[in-house]
């Protein structure tokens, strides 16, 4: 499993943010190899790592990545298709960290979905698919409404320009709190191994703008 550059960057601000991650509930959005999620669980946050729900290789994935590093990890598959609880199937390790796994596919409204309220959302190079925007950015804007003062911090290729994500947030009553580059906080030895012009979003609701984009 490859771990992208966005992925190390954004476990790196968490790590040096560890103070403030510590004793919160995070979720990470798209987990993959779950890098970021996983630096936040050794912090001492409340992690729960996600990613496309019913495909249970990638959730499976993720398992293993928990047990590598010693995480206790709890996993929910749908297997039915009938929607999951944290009882449908458990993988635990002996570890003093403990982290949920969950299927979670943008757009769509599964019951785990309802029981999420993090304070931080994490999500690492989830801006990779434009025809997945609105789906992912429901998801967020669902996920801070249902955690009055909760952040979306992400790490994201600017391909296009930090216009898009401008619009995005725009669109979905959202709001810029931080915009940082990178590699402005990585250390040289990590940075030296890296490439792209990598940016580190912090995002919240605008309460000043209405919270769901209009029908037209």
């Amino acid at each position: 499993m490859f771990v992208w550059p966005c992925s190390v960057i954004l476990a790196e601000y968490v790590w040096q943010q560890r103070s403030r991650f510590s004793g919160s509930r995070v979720v990470e959005l798209g987990a993959g190899t779950s890098l970021p999620g996983l630096v936040a669980a050794k912090v001492g946050a409340d992690v729960t790592l996600t990613d496309i729900a019913h495909n249970t290789e990638v959730l499976d994935n993720i398992r293993q990545v928990c047990g590598l590093n010693n995480v206790n990890c709890t996993v929910c598959f749908d297997l039915e298709g009938k929607g999951c609880t944290l009882r449908s199937i458990f993988y635990t390790f002996t570890s003093t960290e403990i982290m949920q796994v969950l299927g979670l596919t943008w757009g769509e409204w599964d019951e785990p979905i309802f029981d999420l309220h993090p304070d931080v959302i994490l999500g690492a190079d989830v801006l990779y698919d434009s025809a997945k925007f609105d789906d992912l950015f429901a998801t967020i804007t669902f996920l801070l409404e249902n955690s009055p003062g909760a952040v979306f911090i992400t790490t994201y290729h600017n391909r296009s320009g930090h216009h898009l994500v401008e619009f995005l947030m725009v669109k979905w009553g959202l709001k810029c709190l931080k915009l940082l580059d990178g590699f402005s906080f990585l250390p040289s030895c990590k940075a030296a191994s890296l490439q792209g012009n990598i940016q580190l979003v912090e995002i919240a609701l605008d309460k000043e703008k209405p919270k769901w984009p209009s029908a037209d």
